[in-house]
């Protein structure tokens, strides 16, 4: 029977309170030195926090800020049950802790853990509180209205803890230079296009401001509909509806793929229909399957940014 985290930090603490009694001095030794390691002040989404630099053992729900760390040639501790990218597959292995799910954490394994730093994101920002309480967290959720500045802020924040803000640098400028020339590219071109999810057999569409920006906001590539979407959530669509709107350019996520889900049709197999088959996009064969993993679980990080840019500019 799993115990309430209420419960296991109540064990936690009292087992600490006798480590300090029976140590004749060593636990309030320990807390000294603690306290005197060097720390960075850092601002996030849900407040400030003071994070000890260049943590031992860090934790991280968010995938982006995981890429972001491989890039930066730091490793992570602990890690979500997800479906990871190939980018990021080694974390599949057994020796990463699993610290539950991104919507679900396991805060009674986080709390034995004893993580030197936690990082979150959207999916389990509702459970900073608790994970705070547990060990300093920060949250580096990505602004949909400020994407870019907000990539590059969450990136340097990770370099200043782990002491690698000039390399960090180095790899914003050359994501900045892709940017630009892909954007460059995009201006030119009077392509029209369509970002499309699939789950379930079922369509969601978005568009600038959403949490796919990148393709309308950051690269500026002209948009064939006013998609209604904000945030996390898109517009639900039709096939009639691709048809109409006549997009040059579908870009498409499949999120079952992204999610492991196998027991329907894949993306590809949904999008080939009569009504989808009069659209420009697919008679120009411009039906530009997007990395699902990267796309939908990942998102901004230092390595996945630039591949995500390469896919768009395929289009293009």
């Amino acid at each position: 029977m799993k115990r309430s985290l209420r419960t296991t930090l109540g064990a936690l603490g009292a087992a600490a309170s006798l480590l300090v009694v029976t140590a004749c001095g060593g636990g309030s030794q320990a807390a000294s030195s603690d306290a005197s390691a060097e720390k960075v002040s850092v601002e996030h989404t849900q407040g400030t926090a003071q994070v000890v630099k260049n943590p031992k053992k860090v934790f991280t729900y968010d995938l982006a800020a995981l890429d972001t760390l491989e890039a930066m040639g730091v490793e992570a501790q602990g890690v979500p049950d997800a479906q990871f990218p190939s980018s990021l597959s080694k974390y599949s292995d057994a020796k990463y802790t699993k610290i539950g799910g991104m919507k679900e954490p396991d805060l009674e394994k986080v709390a034995a853990e004893k993580p030197d730093l936690i990082i979150i994101s959207g999916r389990t920002a509702s459970a900073y509180k608790d994970l705070s309480s547990v060990a300093t967290t920060i949250d580096l959720s990505v602004d949909n209205k400020k994407p870019l500045e907000s990539f590059e802020k969450n990136a340097r924040t990770l370099g200043q803890i782990f002491d690698k803000s000039d390399e960090v640098d180095t790899q914003i400028k050359a994501v900045e230079a892709k940017i630009s020339e892909t954007k460059a590219k995009a201006e030119a071109s009077s392509s029209k296009a369509l970002i499309t999810m699939v789950s379930g057999g079922k369509l969601t569409a978005y568009g600038a401001g959403s949490r796919f920006g990148l393709v309308h906001d950051i690269l500026g590539v002209k948009t064939a509909a006013d998609v209604k979407s904000e945030g996390s959530h898109g517009e639900s669509i039709s096939f009639e509806y691709i048809r109409d709107k006549n997009p040059d350019i579908l870009y498409v996520i499949d999120r079952d793929s992204a999610i492991g889900e196998t027991s329907g049709k894949s993306a590809d197999s949904v999008l080939d229909n009569e009504l989808v088959n009069q659209s420009n996009a697919a008679k120009n064969k411009k039906i530009i399957d997007l990395d699902s993993n990267t796309w939908y679980l990942v998102g901004y990080g230092l390595r996945s940014v630039p591949a995500m840019v390469d896919e768009v500019a395929k289009g293009l």
